[in-house]
């Protein structure tokens, strides 16, 4: 069972406009989904969606959202999200930062009340769009455990740093080995983890999903992506008045009000020298990168390949994501195999 790029972002607004929410937030959510599929995170797209609609239901996704802008500066915005669509927020926060970053050079949101966004990488995309450079952080609820403690204290803490040129450059990822979304995704494919993901409540590694998410998820790098994930839940809880450490709920618990917090920077380039002599710049290293092996990556290809791999020939969804899918299909009075394609 596949679905194509237009069917699921149909299919997702489709639902949620049955469910009450705005046009313009079914709009963000429809493609931050689609972009999470389309680059291979499909943990934090169509995969991650039924968790939406159950925060919809149990109210810690506020319909009627409408962000507050608590405090700003020329440079600096602190945004209350009003427990709306975490890609409504978010959307509009890396806006705000683009914005500011085009009058002073540099922009830089704080956001607290929202929810989960889906993938970062979606948000420092949208500078990109604008020929600025886009860094995103957010915390999560605990995952991770201190470096020689046993107690999941530390979020998953994703970073998106992109770089605008004429290659698409750009790093995604969480600072703990894996995301939990992707430990969730393999319970509910029945399948087992690598080693060196996860360990269980008692501290010892474990391949079973179920295990991991009731213990913990290995940082990645050892102390150096635990010191990151630690310094990220600092700049994405105390800095922008959000949950930290123990604080953080709502990101793998939908029926929980999400206590969360992102940052979002964009920095105009333009600001700093001639933004066409910056991208032959970067372009030239690009080369240099290139030529030291035939197989040799830029950060972001990966990304670039998948996108056109899934334009091409579809998302592929499994049996029980299908059936998630049609539940909650039946229950709005929609054909969802109007949108599946064997």
């Amino acid at each position: 069972m596949k679905i194509m790029k237009d069917k699921e972002i149909a299919l997702v607004k489709e639902i949620l406009k049955k469910l009450g929410a705005s046009e313009e937030d079914s709009e963000f959510v429809a493609e931050a989904t689609i972009d999470a599929d389309l680059k291979g995170f499909t943990s934090h797209g169509l995969g991650r969606f039924p968790q939406y609609l159950i925060s919809i239901e149990a109210g810690t996704i506020n319909l009627d959202d409408d962000i507050v802008i608590e405090k700003e500066t020329p440079a600096i915005a602190l945004i209350n999200g009003n427990s709306g669509f975490g890609q409504a927020v978010s959307y509009k926060a890396m806006q705000l930062a683009i914005k500011k970053a085009k009058e002073v050079g540099i922009g830089c949101v704080g956001v607290h009340n929202t929810n989960h966004f889906g993938v970062t990488g979606f948000y420092s995309d949208l500078a990109l769009r604008e020929n600025c450079i886009g860094l995103v952080l957010a915390n999560t609820d605990p995952a991770i455990a201190p470096l020689g403690g046993s107690e999941p204290l530390i979020g998953t803490n994703p970073l998106a740093l992109g770089i605008p040129s004429k290659t698409y450059i750009t790093v995604d990822m969480a600072t703990s080995v894996t995301a939990r979304g992707k430990i969730i995704e393999s319970k509910r494919k029945g399948l087992d983890l690598p080693d060196g993901w996860a360990l269980d409540k008692d501290g010892n590694p474990t391949n079973d999903p179920e295990a991991a998410l009731e213990g913990s998820i290995l940082p990645f790098g050892g102390f150096k992506g635990y010191a990151i994930a630690a310094l990220i839940e600092i700049l994405t809880g105390p800095l922008v008045q959000a949950g930290y450490g123990h604080g953080v709920t709502g990101t793998a618990s939908p029926t929980k009000d999400c206590t969360k917090g992102d940052l979002y920077v964009a920095v105009d380039p333009s600001k700093f020298g001639d933004f066409n002599e910056f991208v032959e710049h970067t372009e030239d290293f690009v080369s240099q990168i290139r030529a030291t092996g035939e197989t040799v990556a830029i950060p972001g290809d990966l990304e670039v390949k998948r996108i056109a791999e899934a334009e091409a020939n579809g998302i592929a969804i499994d049996d029980k994501l299908y059936e998630q899918l049609k539940e909650i299909c039946g229950n709005l009075d929609i054909d969802i195999d109007s949108y599946m394609e064997e």
